[in-house]
C-alpha cells in the first residue's frame, strides 16, 4: 500500500481522513476470475517482501471508495470499481487502521503491474490464500476475503 506508515503518530487533529483519531489506510481486495490480487512490498524496508492487499492512506477530503480507485491507478496502473467496504478493521502501526474494500477491475484493461512500492503481483485462488507471506494486518483480513471469494463464487 502506498504510504503505509513507517512510524506511528497521527497528524493534525480533525483531519477528515481519520476514524476515532486513527489515520485510515484503505486496502483493495480486487476480485477477478475467481481470484484475488496480492502485492509483494518492495518499500519501505521494514515491509519489503511481505504481501498485502494494495492500497494506501485516505487523503483529507477523500472518501474511502475514491481512495481505492486512486491507489489502484497509482500502484497498479488499472481502473477499478470500489464495490463495498468489507466488515472489520485492522490496526497497523500506532495511530493507523486498515479498512478493506471489495473492488473489481473495469473491463478491457491490461493486467495490473507493480508500479509503485511493489515488486510482484499474484492472483490467488481460494486454495492459494496461504501461499504467500502476508503482512500481519493483511493476514488477519484474509478470512474476510476468503468469505467474500466464496460468496462471489456462489452468487
Amino acid at each position: 500500500m502506498t504510504d503505509r506508515p513507517r512510524t506511528g503518530g497521527p497528524e493534525a487533529a480533525g483531519d477528515p481522513a481519520r476514524e476515532d483519531g486513527l489515520i485510515v489506510v484503505v486496502g483493495a481486495a480486487i476480485l477477478h476470475g475467481g481470484k484475488v490480487l496480492a502485492a509483494r512490498r518492495s518499500a519501505p524496508a521494514h515491509l519489503a517482501g511481505g504481501w498485502e492487499f494494495p492500497g494506501g492512506k485516505l487523503e483529507p477530503g477523500e472518501t474511502e471508495d475514491v481512495t481505492v480507485v486512486r491507489e489502484c491507478r497509482e500502484e497498479l496502473g488499472v481502473e477499478v470499481r470500489a464495490v463495498r467496504r468489507l466488515p472489520g478493521s485492522w490496526p497497523l502501526n500506532p495511530g493507523y487502521v486498515l479498512h478493506l474494500w471489495h473492488a473489481e477491475l473495469l473491463g478491457g484493461q491490461p493486467e495490473p503491474e507493480p508500479l509503485e512500492d511493489h515488486s510482484e503481483l499474484r492472483w490467488l485462488g481460494p486454495g492459494e490464500l496461504d501461499d504467500v507471506a502476508w503482512l500481519p494486518q493483511d493476514r488477519d483480513a484474509v478470512p474476510v476475503v476468503a468469505r467474500l471469494m466464496a460468496a462471489h463464487r456462489g452468487g
